[in-house]
Formats: structure tokens, sequence, C-alpha cells
């Protein structure tokens, strides 16, 4: 069972972003690989859903999963509509060279194919040990979890575009709402979003191999390609400088005062 179903989510996803990559090619634009980040773990959870024996949990996680992952795609989408390729794959466009198609291919949409499926393994997880699963005092806690997440991600997206629609001065920084508190309450929100999920899995069979959701999530954005990369390229901005020095990274946390600075939207 646990193998059937590993192979269905994998060769689906697989069939995915196969697709997404003949795209890529004929709208020449990688970053079709962002939009399709948060439908490709909805899809995860409705082949899960679909191909399992169902149940309240899954049925409430699918939702969440709905919600969240459609809500992001079209987020980036409609953010990248009238916008040149993003600078990540703008680069490797032209530093991959004659082996651009292949490292693409392997190294964009089928690693991310391996990502969603990853990521997404809580509702693998919980359509085949929690079919009987009866909802508790522990779903509750993990759903509240999930929407402080949810309103830190929806809110701080929103309160950026926002922002960002108001044309703001170059080099202005955005720190104003949840970003006085954050620098990435958005990334803060998606993490905390997994980790409530995982949360209402905690008291099915085997719950610790669900870990490996929210425990790789959490690794891609501290770590890899969201925090660090993101604020790489402000590092030669002045006034993100100062913001860093007085607001937290991650958690919210109230400013350091004692830093001079006046901050302005960004």
């Amino acid at each position: 069972m646990v193998f059937d179903q590993s192979i269905l989510t994998f060769s689906v996803i697989g069939i995915f972003v196969t697709s997404l990559f003949f795209l890529s090619l004929i709208i020449r634009r990688n970053d079709i690989a962002d939009v399709a980040w948060g439908i490709g773990i909805f899809i995860v959870a409705l082949v899960s859903y679909y191909s399992g024996s169902g149940g309240n949990l899954s049925l409430l996680l699918t939702v969440l999963a709905g919600l969240w992952g459609v809500r992001l795609s079209l987020r980036i989408f409609l953010r990248n509509l009238k916008k040149p390729e993003d600078f990540r794959y703008k680069k490797w466009r032209d530093e991959w060279g004659r082996w651009f198609y292949l490292r693409s291919y392997l190294q964009v949409y089928l690693l991310q194919g391996f990502l969603m499926v990853v990521v997404g393994y809580s509702f693998v997880h919980v359509n085949l040990y929690g079919t009987s699963y009866q909802l508790g005092p522990i779903t509750i806690i993990g759903l509240l979890v999930w929407l402080l997440g949810y309103f830190f991600e929806v809110v701080g997206d929103w309160q950026l575009d926002r922002f960002l629609k108001s044309k703001p001065a170059h080099g202005m920084i955005m720190d104003k709402g949840l970003w006085k508190y954050s620098r990435h309450p958005n990334y803060f929100g998606e993490v905390t979003m997994w980790w409530g999920i995982w949360l209402m899995t905690a008291t099915l069979p085997f719950s610790y191999i669900a870990l490996i959701s929210p425990l790789t999530i959490t690794f891609l954005i501290l770590k890899v390609s969201g925090i660090p990369m993101l604020e790489k390229s402000f590092a030669d901005n002045p006034a993100f400088q100062e913001y860093k020095k007085r607001t937290s990274a991650f958690f919210p946390l109230p400013p350091k005062h004692f830093y001079n600075y006046e901050g302005n939207n960004c």
C-alpha cells in the first residue's frame, strides 16, 4: 500500500513537472516553476486523498492544501505576469549555456517535483495511517497553528504587494505592518503552517516519518532558497542593512529601538 501510493504520487507529479518543463520552453520562462509550487503540492494532497480510503482528517488537510496552494500559485502568477523572468532563472539560463535544457529539466523541474512529494508527504501519511482517525484536541491545536501561519503568510504578502504597487523610490524597504517585527513574516507563516499540518498528524502511527515535511520546508526557507537567497539580493542596500540590524530575520519580535534609523515604506 505504501509503495503503491508513493509510486502513484511520484508518477503524477512527474507528469506534472515534465509538462511544465515543455511549457517553459514555449514561453521561455523557467520561473513558471515558482507558480507551480503550490499547485503541485495540492496535487499531492488530491492524489493521496482520492487514492486512499479518505477520512475526516484527510479531507481537512486536503482542503487546507487547496487554500494554501491555489492562493500562493495565483499570487505568484499575477506578480510575474508583467515582469521579465526572475533573476535567478535568468542567471542560470546565461550560465548553463548548451546544457541549459538538460540542467533545467533535472535541477529545476524534476528536483522541484521530488521536493513537492517530500514536503507534501504529510498528506500521503494521513491517507496511509489516518483513515479511521477521529478529530480531537491535537487536531484543533494543529489547525490553530496552521491558521496562525496562514494569517502571517496572507497578510504579509498582502502588505508587501500593496507596498510594491505604491511604486516606492529605489532602495526603500518594507518595514511596516508585520514587516516591522520580522524581515520575512510570509516565510514565518509558511513554515508555521507546515508544522501545524504535522501536529494534526502527530498522533498517527509512525508520525515521526511525516516530520520530513516541516523539516524540509524549514531547512529550504532558512538555509537554502528562501531567506539567504532573498537577503543576498539586498546586500548592497544600506536601508536594508539598517533594517536588518533592528528586525528579527524570522520569528516576529519587537524591533530593537536603540538604532536611530527611521524606516521608510519600501
